[in-house]
Parts: C-alpha cells; sequence; structure tokens
C-alpha cells in the first residue's frame, strides 16, 4: 500500500532507540525527510546513518532533551513546518506512589503531558494552514489498563489523552489528525530495564521475567517495535484521514474488553 508520505517531513522524538526509532524507520522507508531527536548524540548519530543506509532517506539529527523548553526549540528549528509529529519521550520510572514526591511528578508531567502538548501548540496551527497533519503520541497501554507499579506514567499520560481527545476534534475538519498509539509489552530497552528492576527483587533473571510476560498476553509473546513503527506510518498515512481522536491499543490482547 501507498500510504502517499512521500516528500512528507517528520519530527520524531526521542528516536534513537526503541519505539520512536522503529517509527523513524517506518516513515523513512515510506519516502518521508526525517529529523530525529534524542538525548546522547553518539547513539542518536548511529541511528541516523543506519536510517539512512537501511532507506536512502534524508534525516536530520537534534540532540537534546525534548522535555526541555531549550530541546523543544532546537527541535522546531531543525523541523520548523513538519507534516508529521511524532511525540515520544521516556517514561518515568516504575515504583509505589508513596514514594513519589512532588518534584517526580512535576517531571514525569513535563515529559509526558506538557510536552507533547507544547509541540502540538507549536505545529498544529501550520498543518491547518497547509490542510495536512499527522499527530501520533506514543503513550502506553496502562492508560486503559492501570498497571499498579506505573501509577506516575498512566497519571500524566492519561491528561495527555484527554487534552487530545478534544483539540483532536476541532482540527480533524482540516486534514489534521492526532492520535495516540498504546504499547503493552514491547522488546525495548525500557522493557528490559524495568525487567531487570523486578527480577533482582524475585530472585529471576530478566529474560525470565520477560518469557513469563509474553505468556500473559494471548499472541504468547511481546511485541516486535518494527511492527509498532508500521503501525505508527499507517496512522501517519494519507489514507487514515477519518481515523481522529483514537487510542490505539497494541498490547497483543492483553487488555480484554468488547469494545476494545
Amino acid at each position: 500500500m501507498d500510504l502517499g508520505l512521500a516528500g512528507k517531513r517528520a519530527l520524531v522524538c526521542a528516536a534513537s532507540k526503541g519505539l520512536g526509532r522503529a517509527c523513524a524507520i517506518s516513515l523513512a522507508r515510506e519516502g518521508v525527510a526525517i529529523t530525529i531527536t534524542a538525548r546522547t548524540a553518539e547513539t542518536l548519530e548511529a541511528t541516523a546513518a543506519e536510517i539512512r543506509a537501511m532507506t536512502g532517506a534524508s534525516v536530520t539529527t537534534v540532540a537534546g532533551d525534548i522535555t526541555t523548553e531549550a530541546g523543544r526549540a532546537a527541535a522546531l528549528a531543525a523541523c520548523p513546518e513538519p507534516d508529521i509529529l511524532i511525540n515520544n519521550a521516556g517514561g518515568p520510572p516504575p515504583g509505589d506512589f508513596r514514594e513519589w514526591e512532588r518534584d517526580a511528578w512535576i517531571k514525569a508531567l513535563d515529559a509526558n503531558m506538557l510536552t507533547p502538548i507544547f509541540l502540538i501548540r507549536s505545529v498544529v496551527d501550520g498543518m491547518v494552514a497547509r490542510k495536512f497533519g499527522r499527530i501520533v503520541n506514543i503513550t502506553s497501554a496502562s492508560v486503559k489498563s492501570p498497571i499498579p507499579t506505573l501509577g506516575m506514567s498512566y497519571g500524566v499520560r492519561a491528561g495527555l489523552t484527554g487534552v487530545v481527545a478534544g483539540l483532536a476534534r476541532q482540527v480533524a475538519q482540516h486534514n489534521v489528525t492526532i492520535n495516540s498509539l498504546l504499547p503493552g509489552p514491547f522488546l525495548t530497552d525500557r522493557l528490559r530495564a524495568n525487567s531487570a528492576a523486578a527480577a533482582a527483587q524475585a530472585g529471576k533473571s530478566a529474560d525470565d521475567l520477560i518469557r513469563e510476560r509474553a505468556l500473559t498476553t494471548p499472541a504468547g509473546r511481546v511485541g516486535d517495535p518494527a511492527e509498532f513503527g508500521d503501525a505508527c506510518a499507517f496512522l501517519c498515512s494519507a489514507n487514515a484521514g477519518f481515523i481522529v481522536g483514537q487510542n490505539l491499543l497494541m498490547d497483543g490482547g492483553t487488555f480484554n474488553s468488547m469494545m476494545g
């Protein structure tokens, strides 16, 4: 299927690894010129070189923290008029809500709620004027099905989900869509790190816990980041203009509901 994205421009946040990287690769394969951000310049440049070699796409890098005002300004200076915005940032650490002080909550709000909102605010009017825009927020399956240890993550991301629900319906008439992808367990560094932390307490290996987690999904496995990236590319496509304000759950069927 031709997604109709050749020649478009995308800003993909936190794209040096994991799900952000997968989204960048899938968009680049569709002929999108991409600007990718990440904190660590060395890792970011390595990823950019890999994407160029794989796809032949134009890849611009911006090293910096997208959750800061300076990081967002640098990213938007490099890609001031994106046709596509992929909002992504590392989630807050797991734990017990009793342990989280105000500073931790503010940091989580800045990263996983306010940063996407500020980036959307910066680019959405240009998308409306050009009559094309695709915004995808990478959030979490826990927004729909809470995981006790991820309360800070789904708490702040639920706030973003609420803001987007209204905004998406205000701009849809201009061929600008805003949707969210809600990942369950995908084989990323974050899954490995969270599994390692839990394994230390359980007296097991991280690999054992990942295998156990895989068996809890009806699919019987954890997700491949590449399939997440392809889902993101479809939501960004010219063919997806009637998908508005949705939260697409990708969890291998773990969330058990007739209505999704």
